[in-house]
């Protein structure tokens, strides 16, 4: 009876008894907005880290298998050994394998969803390094929007910073979430009219044609000195994306929600307005299967399963790295991510310098890079990131430095679960 009782309450029985209300969906109260603007600008140690702590060679190679990136730096020790840094790196954007959103920033039983972000990044990831990171919640915006049916809907702005085991600042970014009503974003139903696409003979042809000659710049330098203002970056092609495409992510870049057996039905104990309820299937699951099952999508009104927001942003670093070589450094990249990019969907990223310049002895050229799908529709719009590149006259690539402002906030920095113990969060 006692192991019962310690049940009692739990998401699964109320799905299963039919004499207990099915789960309902939350709202973003006044309430909830008001406790989330007061955990604002203290910096915290979240208790714990995403996916990954370390930069292994094995977890860099999942990491770029499961975005399609085929640069031997990533992967080939022979290869990567004759290159300046001695060794495999990582592509920037694997610190989202590290950390990808600020802990303690959701609301139960709101739908959130990753719509972007704007990085910084001060050095390079070693195969072998280590990370932890400090997180800050930052703005809370309220907004109007079609997916939510002209409803309010609210972007969340939160910095991550990731810390390497040398205590240097590796990289930051400040990534947008959106939280809108589960049920006010499923009738509003912005994205049930887009058909599967089916893709001829000819239009495989081309999709092959276009992956084949995706260019990599590798060990060749591309000297600052050769860049000139107009230059075109791409295109490099991603999809069509499939269940397929999404498990590979999962394998390399981990899962917020994604545990199994035992451990998911005690994390479900802990926080049962964790689950989503489908009436499609009668089924109440985490809401992360949005990315893999249809119904689940169609619960919060997306014909679809779609990627993850973090593993497109992921596919424009791939663009960046590609094109800028082994010897250049991206050091800034900013994205926004517009329609959802469905099941059967194609995205094609493409860009032009916009700007060459000099900055502290560093030789930077400015990129507005985009993507599209095959609807002609703005995947991710138009957005500007930097790279520092080696030049003939100047030398090897000078790395950035962090703002002051992030040293000083790290050292204000305290483990989360102190501050809520304390009432500060």
């Amino acid at each position: 009876m006692a192991n019962k009782n310690r049940w009692e309450g739990h998401p699964r029985l109320a799905v299963a008894d039919e004499r207990v209300a099915l789960p309902e969906h939350e709202e973003y109260t006044p309430e909830k907005q008001e406790r989330r603007r007061f955990r604002a600008n203290k910096p915290y140690y979240p208790h714990s880290v995403y996916f990954n702590t370390q930069a292994s060679k094995d977890g860099i190679k999942h990491f770029v298998d499961g975005i399609g990136d085929t640069n031997p730096i990533f992967r080939d020790e022979k290869y990567a050994k004759k290159t300046k840094y001695g060794g495999i790196i990582a592509p920037p954007s694997y610190l989202y394998t590290i950390q990808w959103v600020a802990p303690g920033t959701g609301a139960a039983g709101i739908h959130g969803w990753y719509s972007g972000g704007d990085w910084e990044w001060y050095r390079p990831i070693l195969a072998g390094d280590e990370f932890i990171n400090v997180c800050i919640m930052r703005d809370l915006v309220e907004k109007r929007g079609r997916m939510t049916g002209g409803g309010a809907m609210f972007i969340d702005y939160d910095d991550v910073i990731y810390i390497n085991q040398k205590a240097e600042i590796a990289g930051k970014e400040l990534h947008h979430t959106v939280w809108a009503d589960r049920a006010g974003s499923g009738s509003a139903g912005k994205y049930r009219a887009t058909p599967k696409p089916a893709y001829t003979r000819e239009e495989w042809l081309n999709i092959l044609d276009t992956y084949d000659k995706e260019e990599i710049r590798g060990s060749e330098p591309r000297y600052w000195e050769d860049v000139q203002v107009g230059d075109r970056v791409g295109p490099m092609i991603k999809g069509p994306l499939s269940v397929r495409d999404e498990i590979a992510w999962l394998m390399g870049a981990g899962s917020p929600f994604f545990r199994a057996h035992k451990i998911e039905f005690e994390y479900e104990r802990r926080h049962p307005k964790a689950l989503e309820y489908v009436m499609e299937t009668s089924e109440a699951d985490v809401p992360e299967l949005v990315h893999i099952f249809d119904a689940f999508a169609r619960g919060i009104g997306v014909e679809r399963a779609y990627d993850y927001g973090s593993q497109r942003m992921t596919w424009l670093c791939n663009l960046f790295t590609n094109w800028m070589g082994n010897d250049g450094f991206l050091w800034r990249m900013s994205g926004d991510l517009r329609v959802f990019n469905q099941m059967g969907d194609i995205t094609t990223f493409e860009g032009k310098v916009t700007k060459k310049y000099i900055e502290e002895g560093r030789c930077c050229v400015d990129i507005e890079a985009y993507a599209k799908n095959q609807r002609d529709e703005w995947s991710m719009p138009p957005s500007t990131s930097t790279i520092i590149l080696p030049s003939r006259q100047y030398g090897t690539v000078k790395y950035p430095d962090p703002a002051p402002e992030l040293a000083e906030e790290i050292k204000r920095a305290r483990p989360l679960d102190d501050l809520i113990k304390e009432g500060f969060i």
